[in-house]
């Protein structure tokens, strides 16, 4: 399966969970966006285990080296757990840990649970948006003596922040590694043009990033 066939699967995948909505829907910053993409929505076995298989493939397919994965409390949990066993199926054998909100202080200890941070660390996420999750995770890992070296989410919005760039570039200026995402909003204008019964809905999301895209 090609990069882009696996991209437009993971958008059909999206749309049919309700994960990817297409209609009006209020954003953070208080802009009326013509879609939104609800990652929790990926909420049982079946779905779980597809959004690790496709989680996979766009790492693959970015040929990023990183020796583990870190999944940040709490949406990263399932999803960095998800992403290693597809990566195992496909061969390819990586520790994971994701870290605890509260310091335990009995059993094990510690703040991290699974593996130890060590080596180039690949941050496992959902979305980017004032890249708050990013700053936590990357002091984190670096506080434990390892290299963050890139963040894989679902969806790029491809959408400036408050200044110029998107939550993507500012995450690349200002820790200088890699945004990885399964699909943006190329990819998501290429879904809309395919379907003829989506006009309107191309045609906002169109409007919406004229207004608000970068490049």
């Amino acid at each position: 399966m090609s990069a882009s066939d696996f991209r437009q699967e993971f958008i059909e995948f999206a749309v049919n969970r309700n994960v990817l909505c297409f209609g009006e829907f209020k954003t953070k910053a208080g802009r009326m966006s013509p879609y939104f993409f609800n990652a929790g929505l990926f909420n049982d076995g079946n779905s779980l285990y597809k959004i690790g298989q496709f989680y996979a493939k766009a790492i693959l397919a970015a040929e990023l080296p990183f020796d583990m994965l870190f999944g940040p409390a709490y949406k990263g949990i399932p999803l960095v757990s998800a992403t290693t066993i597809a990566l195992s199926e496909s061969g390819n054998n990586y520790s994971f840990c994701f870290n605890r909100k509260e310091i335990k202080d009995h059993g094990e200890g510690g703040s991290v649970v699974g593996s130890s941070l060590v080596g180039k660390v690949l941050i496992v996420d959902d979305v980017i948006s004032a890249g708050v999750s990013v700053h936590e995770s990357f002091s984190f890992i670096q506080a434990s003596g390892a290299i963050p070296c890139g963040v894989i989410i679902a969806l790029d919005r491809m959408e400036r922040g408050r200044g110029s760039l998107s939550a993507a570039q500012e995450v690349r200026q200002i820790y200088g590694i890699p945004v990885i995402s399964i699909v943006n909003l190329d990819n998501i204008v290429s879904y809309l043009q395919g379907r003829s019964d989506m006009a309107l809905n191309l045609s906002a999301v169109e409007k919406y990033r004229e207004q608000y895209g970068v490049t």
